[in-house]
């Protein structure tokens, strides 16, 4: 017989499927021979109708547990996969002699043809990692196919958008405020301030000033630059900023179409529409359009309104050194008007933006005649002197203490949300604030009313350049409902004189001394509180003891005197006499005592920002370096009046545009700073301030009340800060040099020796506390309960059973004999009996005050490298850092 000769067909319902089942004899089960491995000449036959290897002699079947393990025992076997074309005849897979050759056959499976797949992957045919690797067709075909894509979106995207136009980002609208009730206080815009004009009008100068300064290859380049963009993406995905690099067809797109965020999408869209200007509009129309929409600042948008605002011409007229300054503007007026704006970036005062503005100037041109844009004669002439602009003006509207308002309401704003500088001034939004046009008018009219009955600057040359600063907040909430800021933008004061810092504080720093050693107490009390009965040595001319025994020296290594506003010998009195009197060598003692750094956490616990306190902790600290705007120390007192609660000062409730409600308007939340028995026994001793001490002017209020002066070195400043439950307001009075904002003595204002806290500021402060609190009731203030222990300071007598301290009625009397000693117990003085010894319902004539008594001072005068004079002759007024909003989320 042929070796071959076909064998039988298996009978019907046999095959693969009954040989699977065990249907094929006694062997079914067990794993066959491979075929050839026993000899036999069987061992080559095919064994069934498929050709398949899965039959050994007499049709016994290779039994596996499924046809994934076949599968596996084949690529065990090494076998390869055949398909029925080269099987041999019938489909059949050759043996030892078919068409495959000698033994090929053996240990392989053969299947029928699979499906072809259109993505081959995993990969067929492979095995192992193998299989997971893509084949060099379908990785270039996916990336075929993704720039395809891309391709699209790009057309589809340069389809859509549309060509900026600058008229129709000329259009802008007022910024509309409203009072506390809801009424329109003031509506104010940009709308009259903007103008565009052709190419034709606009100076060569102008263009190259900005080519250069800007964009060097404008006339050149696509208008994208595809490197700044991946920079910024990149910055942006790493939670940075965006760089700069925009082309001045970028720039152009961004002012007229987009809005200033910075994010993916927008980097896009600005790509997108750029592309599209570059090939639709002509250079001199790209730079026409960017120099027509740009923000020059003082809410000057476009070139024709820039000339107008800084020089008083139209930009045709502007010459070369004119345009170099407006280019410099544009990267970014708040830094580069040389007015500053201090008010919204503390860095941004006057002097240093005029040093920034000139290099930037000079930079420049020297740029244009590097570029052959100036020639040597145009450099020269143009670069022989700095073109300082005109002044700041008052727009419509914005007169009188509603300039002041609009500015604190624009701070909060900018400061409390994503809105730029740029889009507030473009206009459209509405604005809420938390004034009381009553209270404004109050405050405004009792510093007229004080003003006019105690200055007279035509006749009395001292009386000129006094300056004002007056706010009032409400107690456990934080609104701001009354400010003044000054005479107005409409006589040249553009300085917000409630919301800036600069004017030192003096003795009214003194309540955060003692609230700090109530709290912490001494370095020698092991963390118990003192009292304010404690006594220390209230003498003028007084060395101040470090913690380690040592004293305090200056430069030259000779010791450091504190004074006191009058050498009257006061020896060891209370810390409520101390208050009462305003004397300065117990509280410089007493802070060192406790800690300047506690000191400063009082203050910062109650409001005080920290760009505003003294960065010197020296003695002086204690006395009031420190320079917080008007808001900020009413906000500050207010937490006193409020039991230790404090919220924030804030003075915008909501802001919409559109009609739709902008974000993070919310009111600020309120927090307990202090414990409520140490405020509560801080507002005790500032009531006896007022009804026996420097502060007894503020008694015509007729109604309970608290508050403390402060006088400064040299008498450059005034202060009185005082509150009642309802309302909390500090009023600053100074003198400042209106050339370089230095602050300038009071020594003869007002026909005086001295300005103290206790006389003009007080006077004002009454006077308008008066009509804002008119028809109020009077709540009072909740009792004190006594605190602390009483720690003398070291050095101080024995405590004795009739320790009296009876002042005169002037500080300039003489001191009141020691008493005798016949006890070991204190007795405090008429003045300091109530009420635990602290109450308020005093005899006024134990009180020592005269009404315009001592304010304090600053302090040492002799400065070293530990103790500083931080206020002494040169002081300058600055422009934030104690203000609302500097540095924090005021």
């Amino acid at each position: 017989m042929s070796e071959h000769r076909r064998k039988p067909q298996q009978p019907q319902g046999g095959g693969r499927a009954a040989a699977r089942r065990g249907q094929s004899g006694p062997a079914s089960g067990r794993r066959a021979a491979p075929r050839g491995a026993t000899g036999s000449s069987s061992d080559s036959h095919e064994s069934g109708p498929y050709g398949s290897d899965t039959y050994g002699s007499g049709g016994e079947e290779r039994a596996y547990g499924s046809r994934a393990e076949a599968r596996r025992a084949t690529q065990r076997g090494g076998g390869r996969r055949r398909t029925a074309d080269n099987a041999g005849p019938g489909g059949r897979r050759g043996g030892a002699g078919g068409p495959t050759g000698p033994g090929r056959g053996r240990g392989r499976a053969t299947t029928a043809p699979g499906k072809k797949r259109f993505i081959d992957y995993p990969r067929s045919g492979k095995y192992g990692w193998h299989r997971w690797v893509p084949s060099w067709k379908l990785v270039s075909g996916l990336f075929v196919g993704f720039l395809g894509c891309l391709v699209a979106m790009v057309g589809i995207g340069f389809a859509m958008v549309e060509i900026p136009s600058e008229n129709i980002a000329a259009k802008s609208q007022n910024n509309v405020y409203y009072w506390a009730d809801g009424s329109q206080m003031v509506a104010t815009g940009t709308g009259v301030n903007r103008q565009n004009v052709t190419i034709d009008k606009i100076p060569e100068a102008m263009q190259w000033a900005v080519i250069s300064a800007e964009n060097k290859s404008f006339y050149q380049d696509s208008g994208v630059d595809p490197m700044g963009i991946a920079r910024a993406l990149a910055n942006m995905a790493r939670g940075g900023q965006t760089q700069g690099g925009s082309t001045i067809t970028q720039q152009f797109v961004k002012n007229t179409y987009l809005s200033q965020d910075q994010t993916v999408t927008r980097k896009f869209k600005e790509m997108f529409i750029s592309i599209k200007v570059g090939t639709k509009l002509k250079k001199p129309q790209i730079l026409q359009g960017y120099l027509n929409t740009s923000y020059y600042g003082r809410g000057a948008y476009g070139i024709q309104a820039a000339a107008q605002t800084y020089y008083g011409e139209d930009a045709v007229d502007l010459d070369a050194s004119q345009c170099a300054f407006l280019a410099a503007l544009l990267k970014g007026p708040t830094y580069y008007d040389p007015a500053g704006n201090a008010d919204l970036d503390t860095s941004a005062d006057p002097k240093s933006n005029l040093k920034r503005s000139t290099e930037r100037w000079r930079w420049i041109l020297g740029e244009m005649h590097k570029d052959k844009h100036l020639s040597d004669t145009d450099y020269q002439k143009a670069i022989a002197k700095y073109p300082m602009p005109q002044g700041r003006k008052a727009t419509k509207g914005m007169t009188g203490q509603i300039s002041y308002l609009a500015d604190t309401a624009k701070k909060y704003v900018l400061n409390h949300s994503k809105i730029t500088e740029a889009e507030y001034d473009k206009g459209g939004y509405q604005i809420y604030t938390t004034f009381k046009k009553a209270r404004v008018n109050a405050l405004s009219a009792a510093v007229k009313k004080i003003q006019k009955d105690r200055l007279d600057p035509k006749h009395r040359s001292l009386d000129k350049y006094v300056q004002f600063g007056a706010a009032s907040v409400v107690p456990k909430d934080g609104a701001i409902v009354a400010l003044y800021g000054g005479d107005g933008y409409e006589n040249g004061h553009f300085t917000n004189n409630a919301d800036t810092s600069g004017v030192p504080v003096g003795s009214t720093w003194k309540p955060f001394v003692l609230a700090a050693a109530m709290e912490y107490g001494t370095y020698k009390s092991d963390g118990v509180g003192v009292s304010p009965l404690s006594k220390y040595n209230g003498d003028d001319h007084l060395k101040v003891r470090r913690p380690d025994g040592s004293y305090y020296l200056n430069k030259d290594n000779s010791f450091f005197f504190q004074k006191n506003e009058s050498p009257r010998k006061w020896g060891y009195i209370t810390l409520r006499k101390a208050m009462e009197q305003s004397i300065n060598t117990p509280f410089v003692q007493l802070g060192v005592d406790v800690g300047m750094s506690k000191v400063r956490d009082v203050a910062r616990s109650t409001g005080i920002l920290d760009a505003s306190m003294s960065q010197d902790l020296n003695p002086s600290f204690a006395i009031g370096t420190s320079t917080p705007s008007s808001i900020r120390m009413a906000d500050a007192y207010a937490t006193f009046a409020a039991s230790g609660k404090q919220a924030d000062p804030y003075s915008v409730t909501a802001v919409k545009k559109d009609g739709t409600d902008q974000p993070e308007f919310t009111k600020p939340k309120v927090k307990q700073a202090m414990d409520a028995n140490i405020a509560n026994n801080v507002t005790d001793v500032l009531q006896n301030v007022i009804q026996n001490g420097t502060g007894q002017n503020a008694k015509a209020l007729g109604r309970t009340a608290a508050g403390k002066t402060g006088t400064t070195d040299k008498n450059k400043s005034a202060w009185f800060v005082g509150y009642t439950q309802q309302l909390s307001t500090s009023v600053a009075m100074f003198r400042e040099n209106p050339k370089d904002h230095k602050l300038l003595s009071m020594n003869g204002t007002a026909g005086v020796d001295s300005i103290h806290g206790g006389d003009i500021p007080t006077a004002v402060w009454t006077e308008y506390m008066k009509a804002a609190l008119k028809n109020a009731n009077d709540p009072g203030f909740p009792a004190a309960v006594k605190i602390g222990d009483v720690q003398d300071e070291a050095g101080a007598p024995s405590p004795t059973p009739s320790v009296t301290i009876t002042p005169s009625q002037s500080p300039s009397d003489s001191p009141t004999p020691t008493p005798s000693v016949t006890s070991t117990s204190p007795s405090p003085s008429a003045s300091e009996s109530c009420q635990f010894g602290w109450g308020n319902n005093c005899d006024s004539t134990n009180g020592g005050g005269n009404g315009n008594g001592n304010g304090g001072t600053d302090g040492g005068t002799t400065p070293s490298p530990t103790v500083t004079d931080t206020t002494g002759t040169g002081t300058t007024r600055g422009n934030g850092n104690g203000g609302l909003f500097a540095g924090q989320n005021g």
